[in-house]
């Protein structure tokens, strides 16, 4: 699953192989001893891209390509505004490609002008400031619910069921991320996840706090745990799929029957990019189906480039935790910028960890 140059390198939310996040990782992905015509730099979600897409590229265009990670969406953002300069692409999730639009951070390539553009899924074209997909493009989604240890917990439907498990006495993690985990809390009132409402944000919180003495922890280093025991279940991304394939009789994923949330990145070029020209090439190429293809048969979450699913092996198409059918998808929420009203979720959030 790694270049083998890369030296425990961890994954930050989008994680397939390791679970926690490191930035400040740069691999050297030329292919060897060809001079170079030019330089990609990606910053993106630690092994949130297959290896060999990047060795595809860099061989078909002779540029040397390298890539450094993150782990959340704010580390990247406030390194970009900090002045880090030399990248070129980021990827990141929706509501923050609306935030950095806004911010003046990325640069116009009328992607979505493409002839090749037509392979792209309408319905993941959801950027509010960028409807046109003028800016950037729709690279990876996936969703965000359960993954259980099967000798443990066998038969977990619901959030209900995940909650169920901690009254009985097994053990259950949540993730340390305030709108994930208040999120749930939203879900199982029957709210929207975007909610700006003060009070329902509230009731949230009050929904998880009053299950904190069944909640192991706020993590994101869960699967190992999972996958020991020493946990039941994990709220946790569609990537445990890649465990529960390689432990089919242990770890299992599922996506709860209330409704979850959903996570979709964007490949976007920054407006300070050194080597545009080479940034809008590989978008272009990432157009591809057969390279969305081989990106998705690596790290298992869904592609929203249409061709591409004839191409990814049958037992990952037709798996659908991975890509659910439609009536599972429209109880699927992504998360919004919420501006100003972040502060609401940023103190209840404060309110949940100090009630621990």
């Amino acid at each position: 699953m790694k270049l083998a140059s890369i030296v425990e390198m961890k994954l930050p939310i989008r994680s397939i192989g390791t679970v926690v996040a490191m930035s400040g990782v740069i691999v050297a992905l030329a292919t060897g001893t060809a001079t170079a015509e030019g330089k990609l730099s990606l910053y993106n979600w630690g092994d949130y891209i297959n290896p060999k897409v990047l060795e595809k590229f860099s061989e078909e265009f002779d540029v040397d390509v390298s890539l450094d990670t993150y782990g959340t969406n704010e580390e990247m953002l406030a390194k970009i505004q900090a002045g880090a300069s030399g990248y070129d692409v980021v990827f990141p999730s929706v509501h923050m490609h609306d935030i950095m639009q806004q911010l003046g951070l990325l640069a116009k390539t009328n992607i979505g002008a493409h002839p090749d553009f037509k392979n792209i899924d309408p319905q993941f074209v959801r950027s509010q400031k960028d409807p046109n997909a003028e800016y950037c493009l729709p690279y990876a989604w996936g969703s965000v619910g359960i993954v259980y240890n099967r000798k443990k917990a066998e038969g977990i439907e619901s959030w209900a069921d995940f909650f169920a498990l901690a009254e009985k006495g097994e053990k259950i993690i949540m993730l340390d991320d305030l709108r994930e985990t208040l999120g749930v809390g939203l879900i199982m009132n029957g709210h929207s996840v975007n909610s700006r409402d003060e009070a329902e944000v509230s009731q949230a919180a009050d929904y998880i706090v009053e299950r904190l003495g069944n909640i192991s922890a706020f993590t994101y280093d869960s699967v190992p745990l999972v996958q020991s025991g020493d946990v039941a279940a994990a709220h946790w991304y569609v990537g445990a799929n890649i465990f529960a394939q390689e432990m089919p009789d242990v770890l299992k994923y599922i996506i709860p029957k209330e409704g979850a949330t959903m996570y979709q990145e964007d490949m976007c070029v920054l407006a300070s990019a050194p080597n545009k020209d080479n940034a809008i090439r590989f978008m272009q190429f990432y157009l591809r189906p057969e390279i969305a293809a081989l990106n998705v048969s690596q790290q298992l979450n869904g592609t929203p480039n249409r061709p591409a699913l004839d191409l990814i092996p049958k037992a990952i198409r037709e798996n659908e935790s991975i890509y659910p059918p439609q009536d599972v998808m429209d109880k699927l929420e992504i998360f919004e910028d919420l501006g100003q009203d972040l502060k609401l979720y940023n103190r209840e959030w404060t309110r949940v960890k100090t009630a621990r």
